[in-house]
């Protein structure tokens, strides 16, 4: 059986279905010009006195051939204008065709321009947005390897050097020595948490779904889990809550929101500073906010403070033990449920808040 040959392309497909289009319209009038227009000239002529013979020879002469004449210009012209209209398509789409190839092998830098009808230009303003999307998502992607890689490396650096000179007898085994060790393991355990629960959260956060709760005793749960971290500084510990303030969230995720913002509160307060934990209920959602005293963060670095690994100051922050992990979880943990976060810093003062929906 042989193969039946089908059109490639979009143009050639689209100057067919004109072609067969013009060709369809021609035949009926040809049949209504040839057939009908015929019988009655030959009666109108015959009416006049003329004979049938005669009639038939002045139609063919005069309207035949002037009806022949119009339907080989009217197929040329159709011919025409349907490879216009096949290239004027074709040629854009065929551009995001090749625009996207060229994305799918890694050119994430890839654009097209917006031309064509209204909608193959919105077509290639879409791919445009994909290929931006896709080229973030890169430069995250080479970003986070970059940034895990040097948090990685400067624990086990020192794990490194002080093993060695263990070994080496360079230096005695002491309680301190093991101190040192102890607090290095803490970081690699503490960054292998927060990337294990970031990678789990983002691939469950579709699944999981929202529950009605109170967030009263959920706040109040965690400021007593976080409170001995806050007396150990004799930080100072207000807390301003409603009798009760309902709100959708997932427990176990508000949970460990809760836990980050007052750990990290808790290692950016100086001795004897201050925390204040406050919630409130709004039109359509609910408002938590933790404050702390203490060194401000520049206006400039507000925008970037819940990105993966970012730091103010870098040299303090790992002083202090953070891997610039905890603000990204909770933006990824609140913005799972539907809520936003936020931050703010002024005046000696810096709040952090997020919003559940209620």
């Amino acid at each position: 059986m042989r193969p039946t040959w089908r059109p490639r392309g979009i143009a050639a497909r689209i100057s067919l279905l004109a072609i067969l289009v013009t060709a369809v319209a021609l035949g009926i009038m040809a049949i209504g010009v040839l057939g009908v227009a015929q019988s009655t000239f030959k009666q109108l002529m015959v009416q006049a006195g003329q004979s049938a013979a005669t009639a038939k020879d002045m139609f063919d002469h005069t309207v035949v051939t002037v009806f022949t004449v119009a339907v080989l210009v009217a197929a040329i012209v159709s011919v025409v204008l349907a490879s216009l209209l096949a290239l004027r398509l074709a040629r854009p789409l065929d551009e995001i065709a090749r625009a996207a190839r060229r994305v799918a092998h890694g050119e994430y830098d890839t654009r097209v321009q917006r031309q064509g009808p209204e909608e193959v230009a919105s077509l290639a303003d879409s791919f445009n947005q994909m290929a931006e999307s896709l080229q973030e998502q890169e430069q995250m992607r080479r970003e986070f390897i970059v940034n895990a890689a040097h948090e990685l490396s400067t624990p086990l650096t020192n794990l490194q050097g002080y093993l060695e000179a263990l070994r080496d007898g360079v230096i005695a085994p002491s309680a301190e020595q093991f101190q040192s060790l102890h607090e290095e393991v803490d970081r690699l355990v503490r960054l292998s948490q927060s990337l294990n629960t970031m990678a789990q959260d983002t691939a469950a956060s579709t699944g999981r779904t929202l529950e009605t709760i109170d967030l009263v005793p959920a706040v109040r749960t965690a400021v007593e889990l976080a409170r001995p971290s806050f007396d150990g500084k004799r930080i100072q510990l207000r807390v301003h809550l409603p009798d009760r303030l309902p709100a959708r969230a997932q427990p176990d995720q508000l949970a460990q929101v809760l836990a980050n913002l007052f750990q990290n509160a808790s290692r950016y307060t100086p001795d004897g500073g201050l925390v204040t934990v406050a919630a409130e209920d709004r039109r359509s959602d609910v408002l938590v906010s933790v404050s702390n005293t203490g060194d401000g963060i520049p206006q400039q670095d507000l925008p970037h403070i819940f990105e993966r690994f970012y730091r103010v100051e870098k040299s303090r922050d790992r002083a202090r033990g953070g891997a610039g992990i905890g603000l990204a979880i909770v933006k990824q943990l609140v913005e799972a449920t539907g809520g936003r976060v936020g931050a703010e810093s002024q005046a000696g003062v810096t709040r952090f808040w997020f919003s559940l929906p209620a």
